[in-house]
Protein backbone atom coordinates (compact mmCIF):
# COMPACT_ATOMS: atom_id res chain seq x y z
CA UNK A 1 0.00 0.00 0.00
CA UNK A 2 3.16 2.50 1.05
CA UNK A 3 4.31 2.39 -2.69
CA UNK A 4 1.49 3.59 -4.46
CA UNK A 5 1.43 6.77 -2.14
CA UNK A 6 4.75 7.29 -4.11
CA UNK A 7 2.49 8.01 -7.45
CA UNK A 8 1.56 11.41 -8.21
CA UNK A 9 -2.02 10.24 -9.33
CA UNK A 10 -2.31 8.88 -5.71
CA UNK A 11 -0.81 12.20 -4.13
CA UNK A 12 -3.23 14.13 -6.75
CA UNK A 13 -6.42 11.63 -5.66
CA UNK A 14 -5.78 12.06 -1.83
CA UNK A 15 -5.00 16.48 -1.98
CA UNK A 16 -8.48 16.34 -4.14
CA UNK A 17 -10.07 14.46 -1.49
CA UNK A 18 -9.07 15.97 1.10
CA UNK A 19 -9.81 19.81 -0.01
CA UNK A 20 -12.91 18.25 -0.94
CA UNK A 21 -13.89 16.96 2.01
CA UNK A 22 -13.13 20.52 3.96
CA UNK A 23 -15.13 22.52 1.46
CA UNK A 24 -18.05 20.17 2.24
CA UNK A 25 -17.33 20.25 5.91
CA UNK A 26 -17.47 24.24 5.89
CA UNK A 27 -20.18 24.31 3.13
CA UNK A 28 -22.48 21.42 3.84
CA UNK A 29 -22.94 22.79 7.55
CA UNK A 30 -23.76 25.97 6.43
CA UNK A 31 -26.48 23.89 3.61
CA UNK A 32 -27.79 21.85 6.84
CA UNK A 33 -28.15 23.91 9.23
CA UNK A 34 -30.01 26.45 6.93
CA UNK A 35 -31.90 23.47 5.62
CA UNK A 36 -30.77 24.32 2.18
CA UNK A 37 -30.48 20.84 0.91
CA UNK A 38 -32.87 20.64 -1.58
CA UNK A 39 -30.88 23.95 -3.14
CA UNK A 40 -27.98 22.80 -2.77
CA UNK A 41 -29.00 19.99 -5.12
CA UNK A 42 -30.15 22.05 -7.48
CA UNK A 43 -27.02 23.71 -7.90
CA UNK A 44 -25.16 20.30 -8.33
CA UNK A 45 -27.06 18.57 -10.93
CA UNK A 46 -27.49 22.27 -12.83
CA UNK A 47 -24.12 22.11 -12.85
CA UNK A 48 -23.75 20.07 -15.88
CA UNK A 49 -24.78 22.39 -18.59
CA UNK A 50 -21.50 23.83 -17.72
CA UNK A 51 -20.02 20.70 -18.59
CA UNK A 52 -21.54 20.63 -22.11
CA UNK A 53 -20.39 23.88 -22.40
CA UNK A 54 -16.91 23.30 -21.89
CA UNK A 55 -17.41 20.18 -24.28
CA UNK A 56 -20.09 22.06 -26.83
CA UNK A 57 -17.24 24.74 -27.67
CA UNK A 58 -13.88 22.67 -26.60
CA UNK A 59 -12.93 25.25 -23.32
CA UNK A 60 -11.07 23.99 -20.12
CA UNK A 61 -13.80 22.27 -18.08
CA UNK A 62 -13.56 23.76 -14.75
CA UNK A 63 -13.44 27.33 -15.59
CA UNK A 64 -16.39 26.67 -17.32
CA UNK A 65 -18.85 24.66 -14.62
CA UNK A 66 -17.28 27.41 -12.30
CA UNK A 67 -19.15 30.34 -14.29
CA UNK A 68 -22.20 27.91 -14.70
CA UNK A 69 -22.38 27.12 -11.13
CA UNK A 70 -22.34 30.76 -10.58
CA UNK A 71 -24.56 31.71 -12.98
CA UNK A 72 -27.33 29.24 -11.87
CA UNK A 73 -26.83 30.05 -7.93
CA UNK A 74 -26.93 33.76 -8.57
CA UNK A 75 -30.35 32.89 -10.86
CA UNK A 76 -31.71 30.89 -8.05
CA UNK A 77 -30.81 33.55 -5.23
CA UNK A 78 -32.87 36.39 -7.24
CA UNK A 79 -35.54 34.20 -8.18
CA UNK A 80 -36.09 32.39 -4.63
CA UNK A 81 -35.56 36.24 -2.73
CA UNK A 82 -38.17 37.68 -4.52
CA UNK A 83 -40.35 34.36 -4.58
CA UNK A 84 -39.57 32.56 -1.18
CA UNK A 85 -42.98 30.81 -1.80
CA UNK A 86 -42.43 29.01 -4.42
CA UNK A 87 -38.81 28.41 -3.61
CA UNK A 88 -39.62 24.35 -4.44
CA UNK A 89 -40.68 24.88 -8.10
CA UNK A 90 -38.26 27.14 -8.65
CA UNK A 91 -35.22 25.15 -7.51
CA UNK A 92 -36.66 21.84 -9.39
CA UNK A 93 -37.21 24.21 -12.38
CA UNK A 94 -33.60 25.42 -12.75
CA UNK A 95 -32.02 21.99 -11.66
CA UNK A 96 -33.94 20.49 -14.54
CA UNK A 97 -32.65 23.14 -17.16
CA UNK A 98 -29.12 23.40 -16.48
CA UNK A 99 -28.93 19.05 -16.99
CA UNK A 100 -30.93 19.55 -20.19
CA UNK A 101 -28.53 22.07 -21.63
CA UNK A 102 -25.80 20.31 -20.63
CA UNK A 103 -27.34 17.09 -22.36
CA UNK A 104 -27.95 18.68 -25.38
CA UNK A 105 -24.94 20.44 -25.82
CA UNK A 106 -23.17 17.16 -25.31
CA UNK A 107 -25.05 15.47 -27.75
CA UNK A 108 -24.53 18.24 -30.55
CA UNK A 109 -20.92 17.66 -29.26
CA UNK A 110 -19.06 15.38 -32.17
CA UNK A 111 -17.77 12.20 -31.17
CA UNK A 112 -18.07 10.70 -27.54
CA UNK A 113 -15.50 11.40 -24.48
CA UNK A 114 -15.29 9.29 -21.68
CA UNK A 115 -14.51 11.83 -19.81
CA UNK A 116 -17.98 12.89 -19.56
CA UNK A 117 -18.83 9.86 -16.90
CA UNK A 118 -16.22 11.03 -14.71
CA UNK A 119 -17.94 14.46 -14.09
CA UNK A 120 -21.48 12.51 -13.10
CA UNK A 121 -19.78 10.10 -11.24
CA UNK A 122 -16.49 11.49 -9.76
CA UNK A 123 -12.87 10.52 -11.67
CA UNK A 124 -10.91 11.29 -8.26
CA UNK A 125 -7.97 9.04 -9.11
CA UNK A 126 -7.49 11.23 -13.08
CA UNK A 127 -7.72 14.65 -10.98
CA UNK A 128 -4.42 16.80 -12.54
CA UNK A 129 -1.69 18.83 -10.54
CA UNK A 130 -3.65 21.78 -12.42
CA UNK A 131 -7.15 21.03 -10.85
CA UNK A 132 -5.42 20.49 -7.45
CA UNK A 133 -3.77 24.06 -7.92
CA UNK A 134 -7.27 25.81 -7.92
CA UNK A 135 -8.94 23.71 -5.59
CA UNK A 136 -6.44 24.97 -2.92
CA UNK A 137 -7.36 28.90 -4.43
CA UNK A 138 -11.14 27.68 -3.66
CA UNK A 139 -10.64 26.53 -0.31
CA UNK A 140 -8.32 28.87 1.04
CA UNK A 141 -11.17 31.34 -0.81
CA UNK A 142 -14.34 29.60 1.02
CA UNK A 143 -12.60 29.56 4.58
CA UNK A 144 -11.56 33.14 4.37
CA UNK A 145 -15.17 34.24 3.25
CA UNK A 146 -17.00 31.80 6.34
CA UNK A 147 -14.66 32.90 8.85
CA UNK A 148 -14.78 36.89 7.45
CA UNK A 149 -18.47 36.53 7.87
CA UNK A 150 -18.59 34.08 10.54
CA UNK A 151 -21.51 36.05 12.77
CA UNK A 152 -23.25 37.23 9.54
CA UNK A 153 -23.82 33.69 8.73
CA UNK A 154 -24.79 32.16 12.52
CA UNK A 155 -26.96 34.89 12.89
CA UNK A 156 -29.18 33.88 9.40
CA UNK A 157 -28.90 30.15 9.94
CA UNK A 158 -31.04 30.08 13.66
CA UNK A 159 -33.15 33.15 12.98
CA UNK A 160 -33.39 35.17 9.44
CA UNK A 161 -36.24 37.73 10.58
CA UNK A 162 -34.52 38.76 13.54
CA UNK A 163 -31.15 39.50 11.90
CA UNK A 164 -32.95 41.12 9.39
CA UNK A 165 -34.49 43.25 12.75
CA UNK A 166 -31.11 43.91 13.71
CA UNK A 167 -30.10 45.03 10.43
CA UNK A 168 -28.01 42.45 8.92
CA UNK A 169 -28.44 42.08 4.72
CA UNK A 170 -30.38 38.73 4.91
CA UNK A 171 -30.18 39.24 0.90
CA UNK A 172 -27.04 39.80 0.61
CA UNK A 173 -25.73 36.58 2.90
CA UNK A 174 -28.76 34.36 0.68
CA UNK A 175 -26.91 35.26 -2.37
CA UNK A 176 -23.08 34.79 -0.93
CA UNK A 177 -24.21 31.09 0.62
CA UNK A 178 -25.19 29.82 -2.80
CA UNK A 179 -22.29 31.28 -4.60
CA UNK A 180 -20.31 29.59 -1.93
CA UNK A 181 -22.30 25.68 -2.26
CA UNK A 182 -21.31 26.78 -6.29
CA UNK A 183 -18.07 26.73 -5.35
CA UNK A 184 -17.92 23.80 -3.21
CA UNK A 185 -20.13 21.60 -6.09
CA UNK A 186 -17.30 22.39 -8.48
CA UNK A 187 -14.46 21.09 -6.21
CA UNK A 188 -16.22 18.02 -5.86
CA UNK A 189 -17.32 16.83 -8.65
CA UNK A 190 -14.21 15.60 -9.71
CA UNK A 191 -14.02 13.61 -6.68
CA UNK A 192 -17.49 12.00 -6.42
CA UNK A 193 -19.45 13.25 -9.34
CA UNK A 194 -22.31 15.23 -10.02
CA UNK A 195 -24.71 12.41 -8.62
CA UNK A 196 -23.30 11.30 -5.41
CA UNK A 197 -22.55 15.06 -4.35
CA UNK A 198 -24.63 15.43 -1.99
CA UNK A 199 -24.08 12.49 0.26
CA UNK A 200 -20.48 14.45 0.63
CA UNK A 201 -22.36 17.40 1.91
CA UNK A 202 -24.84 16.31 4.20
CA UNK A 203 -23.88 12.99 5.94
CA UNK A 204 -21.35 14.58 8.02
CA UNK A 205 -22.62 17.77 8.52
CA UNK A 206 -25.94 16.08 9.83
CA UNK A 207 -23.96 13.36 11.97
CA UNK A 208 -22.48 16.09 14.02
CA UNK A 209 -25.58 19.21 14.13
CA UNK A 210 -26.91 17.49 17.51
CA UNK A 211 -23.32 17.07 19.20
CA UNK A 212 -21.34 20.43 18.26
CA UNK A 213 -21.86 23.16 20.58
CA UNK A 214 -20.94 25.67 17.91
CA UNK A 215 -21.35 26.19 14.11
CA UNK A 216 -17.49 26.97 14.15
CA UNK A 217 -17.26 23.36 15.64
CA UNK A 218 -19.50 21.76 13.48
CA UNK A 219 -17.33 22.38 10.24
CA UNK A 220 -14.61 21.66 12.16
CA UNK A 221 -15.59 17.92 12.93
CA UNK A 222 -17.76 17.72 9.70
CA UNK A 223 -14.43 18.17 7.52
CA UNK A 224 -12.68 15.81 9.80
CA UNK A 225 -15.56 13.50 9.08
CA UNK A 226 -15.70 13.76 5.25
CA UNK A 227 -11.30 13.43 4.87
CA UNK A 228 -11.89 9.88 7.25
CA UNK A 229 -14.69 9.05 4.40
CA UNK A 230 -12.38 9.89 1.43
CA UNK A 231 -9.33 8.33 3.02
CA UNK A 232 -10.81 4.85 4.29
CA UNK A 233 -12.97 5.32 0.39
CA UNK A 234 -10.18 5.58 -1.46
CA UNK A 235 -7.82 3.07 0.44
CA UNK A 236 -11.62 0.36 -0.09
CA UNK A 237 -11.64 1.33 -3.70
CA UNK A 238 -7.62 0.61 -4.35
CA UNK A 239 -7.56 -2.50 -2.22
CA UNK A 240 -10.77 -4.18 -4.16
CA UNK A 241 -10.45 -2.38 -7.25
CA UNK A 242 -13.59 -0.24 -6.90
CA UNK A 243 -14.83 3.00 -8.09
CA UNK A 244 -13.81 5.63 -6.07
CA UNK A 245 -16.35 8.08 -5.78
CA UNK A 246 -19.03 5.43 -5.25
CA UNK A 247 -17.02 3.61 -2.49
CA UNK A 248 -16.59 7.08 -1.08
CA UNK A 249 -19.96 7.75 -0.41
CA UNK A 250 -20.68 3.86 0.75
CA UNK A 251 -18.34 4.41 3.40
CA UNK A 252 -19.69 7.35 4.72
CA UNK A 253 -23.28 5.47 4.32
CA UNK A 254 -21.97 3.11 6.20
CA UNK A 255 -21.23 4.97 8.88
CA UNK A 256 -24.17 6.87 8.84
CA UNK A 257 -26.32 3.67 9.33
CA UNK A 258 -24.08 2.15 12.09
CA UNK A 259 -23.93 5.78 14.25
CA UNK A 260 -27.35 6.06 13.90
CA UNK A 261 -28.10 2.15 14.61
CA UNK A 262 -25.75 2.13 17.91
CA UNK A 263 -26.88 6.43 19.14
CA UNK A 264 -30.70 4.76 18.88
CA UNK A 265 -29.77 1.41 21.16
CA UNK A 266 -27.93 4.19 23.58
CA UNK A 267 -31.55 6.53 23.59
CA UNK A 268 -33.37 3.01 24.12
CA UNK A 269 -30.87 2.24 26.96
CA UNK A 270 -31.42 5.30 28.78
CA UNK A 271 -35.12 5.49 28.77
CA UNK A 272 -34.92 1.83 30.26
Amino acid sequence: MMEILQLPFMQNAIWAGILAAIACGVIGSLVVVNRSVFMAGGIAHAAYGGVGIAFFFSLPALPCIIGFSIFIALLMAVLTVKHSGRMDTIIGVLWAVGMATGIILVDLTPGYNVDLMSFLFGSILAVPSSDVHVMVALVFLIVVVVTFFYKELLSISYDREFSQVRGVKVAHLHFLVLCLIAIAVVMTIRVVGLILIMALFTIAPYLVEKYACSLARMMVIASGLNIFFVLVGLWLSYRFDLTSGATIILTAACFFIVFETVAAAVRRARQE
